[in-house]
């Protein structure tokens, strides 16, 4: 019996690593994963992007949150390959330098944090969400936030300071 190893669907085809081309925060990357590397593998492994938490893995707790070509997205639960050629901004990329988001303010403000571990996938979801720009009363939003657990109980605040946040961007 012949062993076909060229062929497409082979294991060793599927095994090989892959090249992908990311822009992140702005600066493009290069990456070569393995198909089964997730983006926040990638993200923290490859790049020493370490802001963007693992928490759960399973796609429960948001701390994992980037935005994907302006889609906020659950990380641990994408595949890097999947993402080749995207924008992909985490929370080291939402500054303006030394200049603060206005939601890293508002957090800081609204006293939104306790631990801090979940605060760069609240911030990423809640940029996300604001783009989106479906929630408009505080009810919608803490429905839209749902997603990015805190543990320590600080969900008033990260409200508080997300809603802030969109009054002035709603009367810009």
């Amino acid at each position: 019996m012949e062993t076909i190893t060229n062929h497409p669907k082979s294991a060793r085809n599927v095994l090989q690593p892959r090249v992908l081309s990311l822009r992140v925060n702005g600066a493009p990357k290069i990456l070569e994963v393995s198909p089964w590397v997730s983006l926040l593998d990638g993200l923290r492994e490859y790049l020493d992007l370490t802001g963007t938490k693992k928490g759960c893995d399973h796609g429960q707790c948001g701390a994992c949150t980037v935005i994907c070509d302006g889609k906020r997205i659950l990380s641990c639960l994408t595949l890097a390959v999947m993402k080749n050629g995207s924008e992909i901004t985490t929370i080291e990329g939402i500054s303006n330098g030394a200049e603060l988001h206005p939601l890293q303010k508002a957090f800081i403000e609204h006293d939104a944090f306790q631990c801090g571990y979940c605060t760069p996938g609240q911030i990423c979801s809640a940029i996300g969400m604001i783009e989106e720009n479906k929630a408009h009363t505080r009810t919608e939003v803490k429905d839209s936030m749902s997603g990015n657990l805190c543990r320590c109980g600080a969900n008033t605040n990260i409200i508080d300071a997300i809603m802030e946040v969109k009054e002035a961007k709603n009367h810009e």
